[in-house]
């Protein structure tokens, strides 16, 4: 599972003209899904977003998280960040979950930030999406669960 997390001042996703989630300070997250991933990986995720200290304190160092700073998430499926560009010219998908597989695990990832009392909103799954964001600092951070379970050295 691969997130991309990107610290923001506000974000949004309109799909079909209509505004289907949005947030105010807090993080946009595109998330990806593999076909070995499992709801371990979703929790693991979930945990590490929740309590990753990407936000400045009074210092200006990044010593808060989205708890910390009573943000909110707005969570996008991306099945584009197992793009293969190996070989060729466009990228193949294969490394990608289907969406049987993908479509609860992006929920599973969901409720377990919900369950940490986040205010969660969400795009729709497989939908031609349209995201808006501020990015603030810029600050982007990619997570990938089989990096997170690696022993650090």
């Amino acid at each position: 599972m691969r997130a991309i997390l990107q610290r923001v001042s506000s974000a949004s996703v309109t799909v079909e003209a209509e505004i289907v989630g949005q947030i105010g300070m807090g993080l946009l997250v595109l998330l990806g899904i593999a076909p070995d991933d499992s709801p371990a990986e979703a929790e693991l995720l979930a945990d590490k977003t929740a309590h990753l200290r990407i936000f400045a304190d009074a210092e200006g160092r990044f010593d808060q998280s989205v708890l910390d700073v009573g943000g909110a998430i707005l969570v996008v499926s991306q099945f584009t960040l197992y793009a293969d560009v190996r070989k060729g010219r466009r990228p193949s998908f294969t490394a990608a979950a289907p969406p049987d597989v993908a479509a609860p695990l992006v929920e599973a990832y969901v409720s377990a930030l919900r369950a940490l009392h986040i205010p969660v909103a969400t795009g729709v799954f497989g939908a031609m999406m349209h995201v808006a964001l501020v990015n603030e600092g810029p600050v982007t951070i990619m997570l990938d669960s089989q990096v997170l379970q690696q022993v650090r050295r």
